[in-house]
């Protein structure tokens, strides 16, 4: 991750952070939180009157594009060349200008590290999300907690509908770049900071949860040593629904270690 702080020469004033990542290609910005909406950039003033300072990729994204050369411009390859770049890359275009345009006194400065306000934000990512059977979200954020989302609560929230009225779309949820939000149908995205308000807490951590897997998940191997048989006994006994393997793979499954352990009372 390449992280570049968003600067004000006219005001003198530093105005958030834009966080690169390489492998991904995508953009978060973090806003300071002492702007209002005629401090921040344009593009962010509805975000920043609704006291929201984390922008979504794709705005972020947005912004990155309104500060460089578009890659319809007529005579795009002979600027490729004279920077010797081999394909467009706004990111590139982006440093090369140190962020500048004639529309603003913005620019960008390269940092090595967040900022302290930066990493406080992120405690509330997500760093694990899973669908539940009854339509819920199950959240695991970076601050150790754990949290319940009834989706449809958010009705106030773009494009929720269409999350709800399409079990496809609902179950097809992931943590987003960065986990700074939760992206169904790589389109629609709930921010990580509205999900970890909306959400339930569950008196259960990160590591409550990692001991479970740790101790209480076996593979085909395992399973053979606890009941004393072969990998033949043990398919036989899933064949036989004497143990239901949790996670199945061509190269073994995944049991739970209570669900083996039954089979030897």
């Amino acid at each position: 991750m390449k992280i570049y702080e968003i600067y004000d020469e006219e005001s003198d004033m530093s105005l958030g952070i834009l966080m690169y990542y390489e492998k991904s290609k995508g953009y978060v910005i973090e806003l300071q939180s002492y702007l209002d909406e005629w401090s921040a950039p344009l593009l962010f003033s509805k975000y920043v009157k609704e006291n929201i300072y984390t922008i979504p990729s794709d705005v972020s994204f947005l912004w990155v594009k309104e500060r460089v050369i578009p890659s319809g411009r007529q005579n795009i390859n002979d600027i490729l060349k004279w920077h010797n770049l081999k394909e467009y890359d706004e990111m590139k275009f982006l440093e090369i200008a140190e962020g500048r345009c004639s529309q603003d006194s913005i620019c960008i400065k390269k940092l090595e590290r967040l900022p302290n306000y930066v990493e406080q934000r992120m405690e509330k990512n997500i760093v694990e999300c899973v669908v539940t059977d009854d339509k819920k979200l199950l959240c695991i954020f970076a601050d150790d907690k754990i949290k319940r989302v009834d989706v449809s609560k958010l009705t106030y929230v773009d494009d929720v509908d269409k999350i709800l009225k399409n079990t496809k779309v609902f179950e097809s949820a992931k943590i987003g770049l960065g986990g700074f939000s939760v992206v169904f149908n790589d389109t629609i995205e709930i921010s990580a900071r509205l999900l970890y308000k909306e959400g339930n807490t569950i008196p259960f951590s990160m590591k409550d949860i990692r001991n479970f897997v740790e101790k209480n998940i076996c593979d085909t191997s395992e399973c053979c040593e606890l009941l004393g048989c072969t990998r033949q006994n043990i398919s036989y006994m899933v064949n036989e629904k004497q143990i239901t393997p949790i996670k199945e793979n061509v190269k073994g499954n995944l049991y739970m270690k209570g669900d083996v352990i039954k089979n030897t009372w």
